[in-house]
């Protein structure tokens, strides 16, 4: 299997994010690496996950906290309840998100442990599944420091658990490449930093640096898509998150969102989202202020959506 690795950044007024999503039911061939720890809740599906070396089915539930760079997918198969959605909540945090100095205080001896099980995978089981939920699902709707003291309430009960498994051996080589690492994160800094400004193959390939042609075989090989999509995806994206504010009209989105055509800004929405903006505002305050107008369904997307806006830089 491939690994493609991922960067992002978190809003600069979080210093850790959490998502809910549904589960695209489809054979993932393709595992994922990024810098972040990651914690995920796995509902009402059944499939197969592949962490790092080790490869496991699982059913209805599954909880995993995994360290930096760890490869990572599910393959979702099918859902276990066929009258229920699958659902997912995903959290993505760095150990010293409170601070450089945080795991050296006394209090924070678990959370260290913790942290070191966490570079292999480990894999809840119990009550705490439970207890985790319900935190998570609390947290979603949270702010500020009441959202920061559930994540330690989190980590807390994940540090006190007794029903663990730790998925690959003590001292397992997650095999990551310094240098490709590096790379890939001078490139994800940068377009993340202007991609609501022109951004050119030449002026990033050179940060590297590459000839254009071996930066864009690079950049594939490593993300599975093109530079020219990722900028697309990273604005339609922060146009979502703007439309849903509800500040600003289709055209005032469309220019700050790095477009300087309205046909442009409207295919690139129509292909990302298979809907115009105009549409997508419609639709989506229609669900939000007149119910039964949508299906449960659609309505589950775009609140999905809506959170995700929210939770992402």
């Amino acid at each position: 299997m491939k690994i493609w690795y991922e960067h992002f950044s978190f809003p600069h007024d979080q210093s850790f994010s959490i998502k809910s999503e549904l589960p695209d039911m489809k054979k993932d061939t393709v595992l994922k690496s990024h810098p972040h720890f990651e914690m995920a809740l796995i509902e009402n599906c059944s499939g197969r996950r592949f962490l790092g070396g080790h490869v496991e089915d699982f059913y209805d539930t599954d909880l995993v906290l995994m360290g930096a760079h760890l490869p990572h997918c599910w393959q979702y198969h099918k859902t276990v309840d066929p009258d229920m959605p699958g659902h997912v909540i995903v959290v993505h945090f760095s150990p010293d998100f409170l601070g450089k100095d945080f795991l050296k205080k006394p209090e924070a001896g678990p959370l260290t442990q913790l942290f070191a099980n966490a570079a292999g995978g480990i894999r809840f089981a119990g009550e705490t599944m439970a207890k985790v939920k319900e935190i998570l699902q609390t947290m979603l709707f949270e702010k500020e420091l009441p959202r920061v003291i559930l994540m330690l309430q989190l980590l807390d009960t994940l540090a006190r658990s007794g029903s663990y498994t730790l998925l690959n051996p003590a001292g397992f080589n997650i095999g990551k490449k310094a240098g490709e690492v590096q790379t890939m994160s001078t490139i994800f800094d940068y377009i993340l930093k202007n991609f609501l400004e022109p951004v050119s193959l030449e002026e990033v390939a050179a940060l590297v640096p590459m000839s254009v042609p071996a930066f864009c075989r690079f950049f594939k090989a490593k993300t599975g898509k093109t530079m020219k999509g990722l900028l697309k995806e990273l604005r339609i994206g922060h146009a979502v998150k703007l439309l849903l504010e509800g500040r600003l009209n289709v055209s005032e989105t469309c220019y700050q969102c790095g477009y300087s055509s309205l046909s442009n800004f409207n295919k690139h929405f129509r292909e990302l989202q298979g809907m115009s903006p105009r549409e997508f505002t419609k639709r989506y305050f229609v669900a939000a202020y007149e119910p039964g107008m949508l299906s449960w369904g659609e309505i589950w997307k775009y609140e999905s959506m809506r959170i995700k806006s929210r939770c992402q830089a």
